[in-house]
């Protein structure tokens, strides 16, 4: 009685560990629940930098239809355009 009687425990015993093992590593366990939340936060960081993002692109836009001025701006700063009349001074970097 004594085999019969520690095989009674080890059934049950067996099932709660394969159980606590499918609850922790398995597809929904609690191992990907986390990974997925980690991988939710982590999209929704990129989806607010691109909703800002998009939000800056919306300004800009705006100014070059309607903002003659900063048209002017940046045709000087990033085209390296100037009026005919004008005279460009460069300057050397300074040393640091």
């Amino acid at each position: 009685m004594g085999a019969l009687h520690r095989k009674i425990y080890f059934i049950p015993a067996g099932c709660i560990i394969f159980i606590l093992f499918f609850t922790i590593f398995g597809d929904k366990g609690l191992l990907r629940i986390h990974e997925l939340k980690q991988d939710r936060k982590l999209v929704e960081r990129r989806l607010l930098d691109a909703k800002k993002e998009n939000e800056r692109l919306r300004h800009e836009i705006f100014a070059l239809r309607n903002d003659y001025r900063y048209v002017e701006r940046v045709a000087r700063k990033d085209l390296g355009l100037f009026y005919r009349d004008e005279i460009i001074y460069q300057f050397p970097p300074e040393k640091r």
